[in-house]
């Protein structure tokens, strides 16, 4: 071998040995970067909301349904609000919530409030008559006013927990409770009888358009994250419903509290 392919294999000694030092520093920064996404990984797991185990899967069924919404259901809901007038809106929305009236009596009688459901019986009787098929609420101008009830809050009222919170395809937020109640709720609903198919379809059309319009507005509060901001607000209004608005009693709000000297020494 002459001194010229000693100093070749010389050479490329060193490139291999180069090369094996990359390549251990790469899988030494590899198991780093393992490391670190484990680590994070944890710390994210433990800021996840208590209420939402399910963020992961909830937030790409919302994401799916902002898709429908921005394309297909606001679109048309913008359009609704400018073409129709104020006064037939709001005659639009008195005649779906007079139907829901119903809802809340049959809710309220399990929920054991008689004076609620005798409430949304003479709602629903002053409208349907008076108001004309409850396009005008009338009850609400006599001040005869009550709280709406639905199955869910039954289920929360008999004790069941709200489970966890869960994002549905196209319907929105909800817990697991408020997803056992929506058959009830939908069997308790009288346009679910309507045998005209054709019927049936537009006026639950028509009451998604309504709804959706009503929202515009609203959408100005959201601050911040969309996902959070909705599911916080959602269940704070749930249990705030299921409550009839009683706080839980807060340990901090009285002023019979007992001290002595020896809890103000240093």
């Amino acid at each position: 071998m002459n001194l010229g392919q000693r100093q070749s294999v010389q050479g490329d000694s060193g490139v291999v040995g180069n090369r094996k030092g990359g390549v251990g520093r790469g899988l030494v920064a590899a198991a780093l970067l393992v490391l670190l996404t484990g680590c994070a990984g944890k710390a994210v797991q433990q800021e996840r909301h208590p209420d939402d185990p399910w963020e992961g899967f909830n937030r790409q069924v919302f994401a799916f349904n902002e898709v429908v919404d921005r394309y297909a259901l606001k679109p048309v809901a913008r359009g609704y609000h400018a073409v129709t007038p104020q006064p037939v809106q709001t005659g639009v929305g008195n005649f779906f919530a007079n139907l829901g009236e119903l809802r809340t009596l049959l809710n309220s009688l399990l929920q054991g409030k008689p004076g609620n459901a005798g409430i949304a019986a003479s709602r629903f009787a002053i409208n349907t008559t008076v108001g004309i098929a409850g396009l005008w609420d009338v009850a609400t101008h006599m001040e005869v006013t009550g709280r709406e009830e639905d199955f869910g809050q039954t289920l929360g009222v008999w004790g069941l927990d709200e489970g966890p919170y869960l994002v549905l395809p196209f319907l929105g937020p909800s817990t697991v409770r408020d997803t056992a109640g929506l058959p009830a709720d939908i069997y308790a609903y009288p346009l679910t009888y309507v045998e005209d198919d054709e019927v049936r379809y537009a006026l639950l059309a028509l009451r998604v358009v309504d709804d959706r319009a009503r929202l515009l507005d609203q959408e100005e509060l959201i601050r911040g994250d969309r996902y959070s901001f909705i599911r916080d607000a959602y269940l704070q209004q749930r249990r705030f419903e299921v409550s009839d608005g009683q706080l839980e009693e807060d340990p901090f709000a009285t002023d019979d509290f007992d001290f002595d000297d020896a809890d103000f020494a240093d």
